[in-house]
């Protein structure tokens, strides 16, 4: 049978080294980058937070001799944009079943002075004789979003009022803030005052 042998110093295991103190000016920086940080991250936040409740508003109305089921009617027909809109050159519907419904999405190719810019936006309200609006995003949701939309209001005996709007927020807006009203808004007159004159056709014949 075999004999225990006695433990000698060499079957000890090595004590771990100790660890040397980490010093008092590594520790100051170190707080001093976490707290940087953590300002930077609450500039964000309010700043985002700012931009979501501060929007850039664009507003144009006109009044048009209609009912508004006829401004309607010219609002709606988005196969004839090409030819008279000079400001939504070009629209349609993209989602299951080509309705012009809430949920539903558009290709819009919007035209200023920069150029061409196409947009699939969701529709939000679609209410006959009353109100079309739609949302756009640019990126994820907090970069910039467009809510437009066009209200329709009886203002008298076959007289209505057209009012065509946008409210931007998001954290790149308010760097285009100048570029949007100085280029989209005018687009916005220009688009209700050819849709005006599109129902003064449709009602001559």
């Amino acid at each position: 049978m075999a004999t225990a042998l006695p433990h000698t110093a060499d079957d000890t295991a090595p004590e771990p080294a100790p660890q040397r103190p980490v010093p008092a000016r590594r520790r100051r920086r170190r707080r001093t980058l976490l707290g940087a940080g953590a300002a930077l991250l609450a500039l964000l936040a309010g700043y985002t937070g700012w931009t979501n409740t501060h929007p850039v508003r664009l507003e144009a109305s006109i009044e048009i001799e209609a009912s508004p089921d006829e401004v309607w009617q010219v609002l709606t027909d988005l196969a004839a944009y090409p030819r008279w809109n000079p400001f939504i050159t070009s629209t349609k519907v993209t989602s299951d079943g080509g309705r012009l419904e809430v949920g539903a999405t558009l290709r819009n190719v919007m035209h200023d002075r920069t150029g061409d810019t196409v947009f699939e936006p969701e529709l939000l309200a679609v209410e006959p004789g009353r109100e079309l609006r739609w949302i756009g995003k640019m990126g994820p949701g907090w970069i910039a979003d467009g809510e437009h939309r066009f209200v329709i209001e009886e203002t008298g005996d076959h007289r209505v009022r057209l009012t065509q709007s946008e409210s931007f927020t998001g954290v790149a807006v308010p760097f285009f803030a100048s570029q949007l009203r100085s280029g989209t808004l005018p687009q916005f007159r220009a688009m209700n005052a050819a849709l005006a004159r599109r129902v003064a056709q449709m009602r001559s014949g």
